[in-house]
């Protein structure tokens, strides 16, 4: 194969890709049969299956049990909004961001103690083993999943307070800088790093996800003069959402 010409493979998905974006293909239409692409393309069966293969990672089309496979239908990017702190509200950032952006959102949550993992250890700069609380989140706009939240607080520090359970309490479902103050921690500064990878088969599960997709995934910690007081992993689908960033210049 001469540099810089395709694989078999990856001209056949090209060409289906095409019709797909092109309208050729629309949401719903039956992909061609593998026999169908290997006479049309003249290739291989091999082939044929490699090319479907790169179109479902790809999420443009999915298998249907005993039916064969269909062009997904192609959502419209939405708006995640994240933005620095303002104190004039006592909503966490989700509630406060998704009321700015319209948004119908709703969301579930469950908390409990663990041992802090190397990964949270080092994160919160506890010890390996430390008791942290870990709370789960599952955000919905107008009913339909949109983010995944797992966030992790040492024990150490609000262990036997009030803000003890984030969505309990007298303080429940305020965000961690006003939960903080009320035991007289200071947050002065929040960190968050974007990455993407694909995403592990109980958020796709959760999500509403195909195999194989791509999630975005928000680190974000929280810092009280330099110590860490609450980190956690937001995962969003990135063939649905966009993660829209609202920051002040000062």
């Amino acid at each position: 194969m001469a540099f810089g010409e395709q694989p078999a493979y990856l001209r056949v998905a090209s060409d289906l890709r095409e019709k797909i974006v092109n309208g050729s293909l629309p949401p719903h239409t039956r992909l061609p049969s593998q026999a169908r692409i290997r006479e049309e393309y003249g290739v291989s069966d091999t082939v044929a299956l490699e090319a479907r293969k790169v179109l479902m990672a790809e999420g443009l089309v999915e298998g249907r049990s005993g039916s064969g496979t269909y062009v997904r239908e192609r959502p419209v990017p939405r708006r995640v909004a994240r933005s620095g702190f303002r104190p004039a509200s006592g909503a966490s950032p989700f509630r406060q961001e998704q009321a700015e952006e319209g948004v119908r959102g709703s969301w579930e949550s469950g908390s409990e103690q663990e041992r802090a993992t190397p990964e949270v250890a080092d994160r919160l700069g506890v010890g390996l083993g430390d008791r942290v609380m870990r709370t789960r989140y599952l955000y919905r706009d107008a009913g339909e999943p949109m983010m995944l939240s797992t966030s992790w607080e040492p024990l150490e520090l609000t262990g036997r307070t009030p803000v003890m359970l984030p969505e309990e309490g007298p303080l429940g479902g305020c965000g961690v800088v006003e939960r903080m103050a009320a035991i007289d921690v200071v947050v002065d500064n929040v960190v968050e790093q974007v990455g993407a990878r694909p995403g592990l088969a109980e958020e796709l599960l959760a999500l509403g996800g195909v195999p194989g997709h791509v999630v975005m995934v928000i680190e974000r910690t929280y810092y009280a003069s330099g110590r860490a007081v609450e980190t956690a992993d937001v995962v969003v689908p990135a063939d649905r959402y966009r993660v829209a960033y609202h920051l002040p210049v000062r």
